[in-house]
């Protein structure tokens, strides 16, 4: 029997390119660990459960390239490691410290467990857990994307070539990871304008993702709104996000991840214990920090210090009866919507995938839920991915999208203000040098093509939407800062040394060991 409608979820998963081997240990590298644990093997960990328990998902998932670069490489796969090893450790240490504490013994069982599921997994597939799921991509449960290829903002590019270079770089590095050409593509903040979808059409992607205005102020207007598929002009398709879906999971005001229950972000082992006992597991520099041992439930509005003690059942059991509530509401939704529409809608969810498991420690659990209750449970709601959604309904409206993102106000200002407007001139003069060099230098071999690829690496690392955004923020602001002005800097360097024919070997090996993404870059890209 056909469904009444359709569900698509969409997990972005991102963070910026962060690699520090000239360090022991670097700050900013902890983004990338705690996600492992939190999000993404916690995530592998319940997709590889449904294959084994029978139970029919899909979805779609970002896994930018660079999020892909730093999976795959060697460094930060034996960092992690060797830290995953520190927690099982503290963890079980833990178990005997808490016999003392009856009311944390459980979220120490449930810390130990977890730490020990990561690292079976992650032995699993030998620290490289692209594999993992590119084997469910094959399955056909899940559909991977790719993004920008340092999730650069192209609207505020003002060079096409330097826009093609970005979506190029990243189906290339796709390809090298997953064995095929990407499908779909995630601008990067879903930042749209107008004509954006030819550079995608080139590269054959089929589809990508726009916030829900990008659709509805689209011309003409949609016939559906938000709740089908629109082809641009260059019959690229849109899918646009149900802001419905979005509140309920999104918000930690009204929605889900803020329930008494779940587990409190803000209070961690890090602070909570005697110096000496949590010291082995800081930094090298002894300053207290996260450790990512959480006791503490939301509990309510009160103060930290007045937090309740977490109990992983109850938490458990509230991510279960919430996967209930958004199921009832997607098949009154889609019942709803069938009726009006007169066509099985197609209700698109799109979230940051490190809300699941990094920020909604419970999100995880809820995805299992909600899926195992989506397959046992009901015919109304099916799960779907956009090309099998394309596939079944390829006929569309046609309309072309308007200019849009999903930052605040909807627009481009969290990218483009008073704290980060200057960086843009840099960029705009380096991608035209970089085009330059790749015109002027088309044939180059040896330590010149070499030091063309890197002054590419670093004009990439350079333009991530990260560094902007942090500038907005106000949050580690003096790192987003170095690290755009660091790359600026190793361009115009390598631009200069190439320019005078003098480039230095050294120099370029130097950059090449710390920047490494992109090992199969070609500059001529930028052509």
């Amino acid at each position: 029997m056909d469904p009444k409608g359709y569900w698509c979820l969409q997990l972005h998963a991102h963070l910026p390119y962060v690699r520090h081997p000239e360090y022991p240990d670097f700050l900013e590298e902890d983004w990338f660990y705690e996600a492992l644990s939190e999000t993404y093997l916690p995530l592998l960990s319940v997709f590889e459960n449904f294959v084994k328990d029978g139970v029919d998902f899909r979805l779609t998932m970002t896994i930018t390239p660079s999020l892909a670069n730093m999976l795959a490489d060697p460094l930060l796969q034996s960092r992690y490691y060797e830290r995953l090893n520190k927690h099982i450790e503290l963890a079980e240490k833990e178990l005997w410290r808490t016999k003392n504490f009856p009311e944390f013994q459980p979220a120490a069982e449930m810390y130990d467990n977890r730490f020990k599921e990561c690292k079976r997994l992650w032995e699993k597939y030998n620290g490289n857990i692209l594999r993992g799921f590119k084997d469910l991509q094959d399955m056909g449960k899940l559909e991977i994307i790719t993004c920008c290829a340092t999730h650069g903002f192209l609207p505020l590019m003002n060079n096409e070539k330097a826009q093609r270079a970005q979506i190029k770089v990243a189906c290339d590095d796709y390809e090298r990871h997953f064995g095929r050409r990407p499908k779909g593509m995630w601008l990067a903040e879903c930042a749209y304008y107008p004509g954006i979808d030819k550079l995608l059409k080139e590269e054959g992607i089929r589809f990508f993702f726009l916030e829900a205005h990008g659709i509805l102020y689209g011309t003409p207007r949609p016939k559906y709104g938000v709740f089908a598929p629109v082809y641009c002009p260059s019959g690229v398709a849109a899918f646009s996000r149900d802001m419905e879906t979005a509140h309920q999971v999104w918000s930690a005001e009204t929605g889900y991840p803020g329930d008494a229950d779940y587990r409190e972000f803000y209070r961690d082992l890090g602070y909570d214990l005697e110096y000496e006992y949590v010291k082995p597991y800081l930094h090298s520099d002894g300053e207290r920090r996260n450790i990512g041992l959480k006791y503490y439930r939301i509990t309510g509005k009160v103060p930290l210090h007045e937090k309740q003690p977490y109990i992983p059942e109850w938490a458990r059991s509230k991510s279960a009866e919430h996967a209930g509530n958004f199921l009832f509401n997607r098949t009154k939704q889609v019942e709803y919507l069938s009726e009006v529409l007169g066509k099985q809608p197609l209700v698109v969810s799109m979230y940051d995938a490190e809300l699941f498991g990094h920020w909604w420690f419970e999100g995880p659990d809820f995805i299992n839920f909600l899926f195992r209750k989506m397959h046992h449970d009901q015919n109304t709601v099916k799960p779907i991915t956009p090309v099998e959604y394309l596939d079944k309904f390829p006929v569309n409206q046609v309309l072309t999208p308007a200019a849009s993102s999903w930052g605040d106000k909807g627009y481009y200002e969290v990218w483009l203000n008073g704290a980060n407007d200057y960086i843009y001139r840099h960029l705009h003069k380096a991608a035209e040098r970089m085009v330059e060099l790749a015109n002027q230098f088309s044939n180059a071999s040896g330590l010149l093509e070499r030091a063309l690829n890197q002054a590419a690496r670093e004009l990439l690392l350079a333009q991530s939407s990260d560094w902007a955004f942090i500038m907005t923020t106000g949050t580690m602001v003096e790192y987003a800062e170095k690290r755009t002005r660091d790359h600026l800097v190793n361009f115009t360097n390598i631009y200069n040394q190439i320019k005078g024919n003098s480039v230095d070997g050294g120099y370029i090996a130097d950059l090449e060991s710390k920047n490494n993404i992109f090992p199969e870059i070609n500059y001529r890209v930028y052509k």
